[in-house]
């Protein structure tokens, strides 16, 4: 283990996991001892996600992710083992001992740090010569200096090997700058991965420099160069400029596409913008956004791409809960042409106008019909009633189904009738889409994640119970007949069990945060989902014989039949092949 036992137990007793689930997620006491809320980690209207205090675990019955505190920085933070016990440390105000060693998290240390040296490089560039060329366009692009320094905009230029022999002399080794991709290898050796590029440094929340994106000042290659994922980046994960927007005291974020858009808003006084990294706006990045806003405006592009891409990116954030507003640009095709054009308060007025996410909606599909002829008035009649029947406000549906109605000049009542019509429609299909997923035997049976299959689900079922009793009743550990790892079907399971002995064997502290350093999140959710099921005190002993029975006569069962043990098998075949779980 990377961190002394004792640091770790301190560790978790000073991050109370109800406190830290609940500065990102708004938790409510329900029945029984246990915190609800929306999951942090999908898309829900209705809470599933639960944060037990007493046995400081939480567990969203919706997707099935669970663990610990450090599970939960983990995947919130998307912070690897080391990193998420280092941001609970200074969380509690501990001093991580110096002794603890992690050679991942020395690697993620030295990433960053190459970063960091190449933004430095890279803004240095502006300065020198060849960089009049990156200045120029910049100035053409109305970019202040001081804008500049404020995002630490640089320069890449055209010539070969220079960023890669200051990285070599700064100590950086060719594999380090390969894993950052900073440099990318060729059929003739190495060369820089950004060249002759603007370049805009990507920041996360807590200021580290995780990457890079590129605009091209020619005409070859792409006009954006974003950097691969690595160890450090996840461009689904992370939108640029959020380390300055998430300071704004404007009440809202301010979603666009284009880096050079969120300069330019900056600039110009609106400092909550951001923008996505060459993606269409994820899941995950929509739940970043709402950890610091309760409110969106988009304003994407004012072509075909960029509406399309305002739809999507609606449809995501509704799902958290959002207000989501949209602007309407008319006569630029973004907001830096808006601003260069129209100026910055011609911009803060089109702010001021922008339209609820609803009417943006149905404004959309007014404009696609005629509304003067009865097939096409028939036809935008079925498409607003439909979009209509998925907002879950019943005012709401009622009041748009009003002006609906007016638009296309028919009764109120007709239009009211046919979107409850089809809400009922849409909800009756999700609850046999549910019951299909709840009710379907080999569904149920298996793990959320699709990598731990159970080869045999009537043993899995055995192995989860022993696992459940002996967390919850330590002193079983002492029962002689208790099966080895090996005679476990699952192999997942196995794992969790071969570590639940090892820690009743060393008599340390049992719960699912001294697991988290040693289990994939995958492992972590399914250790959590088996805590979840019931397990009585009463009939405990006699759970456990059967429990044991039960693994054994499947085995026994297997090798009686012929069938190969699945399990070892696929385990000598990941070996072969140099795979690992």
């Amino acid at each position: 283990m990377a961190f002394p036992e004792s640091f770790l137990e301190e560790l978790v007793s000073r991050n109370d996991i109800v406190d830290v689930v609940g500065s990102y997620v708004q938790l409510t006491k329900r029945s029984g001892a246990n915190y609800f809320g929306l999951c942090p980690f999908h898309n829900e209207r209705t809470p599933s996600f639960s944060v037990n205090p007493s046995e400081q675990f939480y567990y969203c019955f919706g997707c099935g992710k669970g663990g610990g505190v450090i599970n939960f920085i983990m995947e919130i933070e998307n912070l690897p083992y080391p990193d998420a016990v280092r941001s609970l440390a200074q969380r509690a105000g501990m001093q991580v001992p110096e002794e603890s060693y992690d050679p991942n998290a020395k690697q993620r240390g030295r990433l960053l740090e190459a970063n960091k040296e190449a933004a430095r490089w890279f803004y240095a560039q502006l300065s020198e010569p060849g960089g009049k060329r990156c200045t120029d366009y910049m100035q053409e692009r109305r970019i202040s200096p001081q804008t500049a320094r404020r995002f630490g905009l640089g320069y890449a230029p055209d010539t070969k090997g220079s960023f890669l022999r200051h990285m070599r002399d700064q100590g950086f080794q060719d594999y380090e700058l390969l894993n950052a991709d900073l440099i990318r290898k060729g059929d003739y050796g190495y060369y820089d991965t950004f060249r002759d590029r603007l370049m805009f440094p990507i920041i996360d929340v807590r200021g580290d420099v995780i990457g890079f994106s590129g605009r091209a000042l020619g005409d070859a290659g792409a006009k954006y160069l974003n950097s691969r994922d690595t160890p450090v980046f996840n461009k689904g994960r992370h939108l640029f400029a959020l380390n300055l927007a998430k300071k704004s005291k404007a009440g809202y974020i301010l979603l666009s596409e284009g880096n050079i858009d969120i300069v330019s808003l900056h600039q110009a006084g609106f400092d909550s913008a951001v923008a996505s990294l060459g993606t269409s706006l994820t899941p995950e990045q929509a739940r970043l956004l709402s950890r610091y806003t309760n409110e969106v405006i988009i304003a994407y592009d004012n072509d075909g791409a960029g509406i399309k891409a305002s739809q999507r990116a609606i449809g995501i954030l509704e799902r958290l809960d959002l207000k989501v507003r949209v602007l309407r640009m008319e006569g630029a095709k973004d907001p830096d042409e808006y601003i260069r054009t129209r100026g910055a308060e011609a911009f803060r007025n089109l702010l001021k106008a922008s339209e609820d996410q609803i009417d943006y909606r149905l404004n959309s599909v007014t404009a696609k019909y005629d509304l003067t002829q009865d097939s096409q008035k028939l036809a935008y009649l079925q498409e607003a009633s439909a979009l209509l029947a998925s907002l879950p406000n019943p005012v709401a549906r009622q009041v748009y189904a009003i002006r609906v109605a007016g638009q296309a000049g028919v009764g109120q009542d007709a239009v009211i009738d046919e979107v409850e019509r089809q809400r009922k429609r849409l909800l009756g299909r999700a609850r046999r889409n549910e019951e299909r997923e709840t009710f379907r035997p080999e569904r149920s049976a298996q793990p959320e994640a699709k990598n731990l299959r159970y080869l045999n689900p009537e043993s899995a079922v055995a192995e989860e119970g022993l696992i459940r009793l002996l967390f919850r009743y330590p002193e079983y550990r002492s029962e002689p007949e208790l099966p080895k790892p090996e005679e476990f079907s699952s192999e997942a399971l196995a794992k969790i069990y071969a570590l639940l002995l090892r820690r009743l064997e060393a008599g340390g502290e049992l719960s699912v945060n001294s697991f988290s350093s040693e289990l994939s999140q995958d492992e972590m959710n399914l250790t959590v989902s088996l805590l979840q099921k019931p397990e009585l005190a009463s009939g405990s002993a006699d759970a456990l014989k059967d429990y044991i029975r039960k693994i054994r006569e499947q085995k026994e069962r297997a090798a009686q039949s012929g069938v190969p043990d699945l399990n070892a098998l696929g385990r000598k075949l990941r070996e072969r092949k140099g795979y690992h779980q």
